[in-house]
């Protein structure tokens, strides 16, 4: 799309007071404010002064909590515009589930972000296969990976159509002629397919980016060739720089091999930056951290990652490799978090113990602590070195580990001339420099006149 260099994009992973399981309770945490808006519309503010491309909101929509931190607050769209409301140029992404909503529901939602936000929504697109999910939408279990996916394809297609549905210049507003629309360029989708049955056409004009940027974030096998054809930005988590070289050269293979440009599949694994004057000092706060976890939340959090039971193991005991089955071999796995634990086991040999304090950090995500020249050097080595177009920043405390990565980070980040020092756009897909897509019906009218 330029000749400009390539840049980094940064989003800020929004996740009540930090993405250390334990932030809640650290002395300085706002647990208090996890339920007022209006504290995560200062965070959006912060992250937008830093020039930062998106804010994200994860989600599932079942309480998954266990008494022993903070649950979800919001409904992730209806949450997202209120911090649209709030700000000007940052992208807007949120979670939402093709297992349990329907095609014109999500796209009507999705499609309201991003007019209200004039542009700047995304959707992270899972298929979610949460037993406690299912059994919020009268389904009896989870549906086979197979089922899942294959609605998620042709969940795409139609909610693809039918924000295409209106061709960018069906919306005329010919006063003098009384025609508001020109319904020629207005087109049902009459969808009929294995999993769905969608006439169309959508209710409303196409965005000024013309759909949402579709996010994704599962590494699973279903999920990197689902990633591969429909994804423009995919988050995923690896440990080392080895895994994730790995699994960009595969998502930038298999979306070649789909007929796309790979630069417009950015692939944006999370980093959790624990940041000091001193490496000491960056070290001694991951350190003070991990002591106010509860080893009992971080092994039901660890046993469902892993799909095995761990209530065997003493806190200093090694975890056995045998547990894992294989599951660390980066190019095949059916359940890509068990895989990154998997790797570590593997990999460090370490105690239960450990291993809880390895994943309290950011659920297997990379945590990494050090200065900011430190986190400066890893973000642009794994930028420069093919394994990442860009980061899903994980603060380990809201607000005040976000405040260093943007005031101590970002400007070494701008002195080097790998991101940005202001918006050049006022979309997502700006941000992401992403192509704006034209409408799938885009001269039908003229073709059948």
């Amino acid at each position: 799309m330029t000749d400009q260099p390539r840049q980094l994009k940064l989003n800020a992973f929004l996740h009540d007071t930090g993405h250390h399981e334990a932030s809640w309770r650290h002395p300085d945490s706002s647990a208090d404010r996890v339920g007022d808006i209006s504290w995560y519309q200062e965070l959006a503010r912060k992250a937008e002064a830093a020039k930062l491309d998106a804010v994200f909101l994860a989600d599932g929509p079942a309480h998954y909590g266990t008494g022993y931190r903070p649950s979800t607050q919001f409904e992730p769209i209806t949450f997202l515009t209120a911090l649209a409301t709030a700000t000007e140029r940052i992208g807007l992404i949120a979670t939402a589930s093709t297992t349990f909503y329907e095609p014109y529901n999500l796209a009507r939602l999705f499609g309201s972000l991003d007019r209200i936000s004039g542009g700047r929504a995304g959707w992270n697109i899972v298929t979610t296969f949460s037993e406690d999910a299912a059994h919020n939408f009268g389904l009896t279990g989870v549906p086979s990976n197979e089922e899942r996916y294959g609605r998620a394809e042709e969940f795409v297609e139609v909610v693809t159509r039918l924000w295409d549905s209106w061709e960018d210049d069906a919306e005329v507003v010919d006063k003098a002629a009384g025609v508001f629309a020109d319904q020629a360029r207005i087109h049902r989708i009459d969808h009929v397919g294995r999993h769905l049955r969608v006439r169309g056409p959508f209710n409303a004009p196409r965005s000024p980016q013309g759909r949402p940027v579709y996010v994704q974030a599962g590494s699973s096998n279903e999920g990197r060739a689902f990633a591969a054809r429909n994804a423009e930005a995919i988050f995923t988590a690896h440990q080392t720089l080895g895994n994730a070289q790995a699994f960009y050269a595969d998502i930038k293979a298999q979306a070649r091999t789909f007929g796309r440009n790979p630069d417009h599949v950015l692939v944006l694994p999370g980093i959790s930056p624990f940041i000091g004057d001193t490496p000491a000092e960056a070290k001694a706060l991951y350190d003070e951290f991990n002591e106010l976890t509860v080893a009992a939340y971080g092994v039901s959090q660890l046993e469902k990652i892993a799909g095995v039971s761990l209530g065997h193991l003493e806190l200093d005991e090694a975890v056995p490799v045998s547990l894992f089955g294989g599951a660390g071999n980066v190019l095949d796995n059916n359940r890509s978090r068990k895989q990154v634990v998997a790797n570590i086991v593997e990999r460090d040999r370490p105690t239960l113990r450990q291993l809880l304090h390895r994943l309290a950090g950011g659920r297997g995500h990379n945590v990494v602590h050090g200065t900011p020249v430190q986190v400066a050097d890893t973000i642009q080595e794994w930028f420069e070195g093919g394994a990442a177009d860009g980061f899903n920043v994980m603060p380990p405390l809201y607000p005040q580990l976000l405040d260093a990565f943007t005031s101590k980070v970002v400007p070494i980040l701008q002195d080097r001339g790998l991101f940005r020092t202001d918006y050049t756009g006022t979309t997502l897909r700006e941000h992401y420099g992403l192509p704006r897509p034209g409408s799938l019906y885009a001269g039908t009218a003229a073709a059948t006149a």
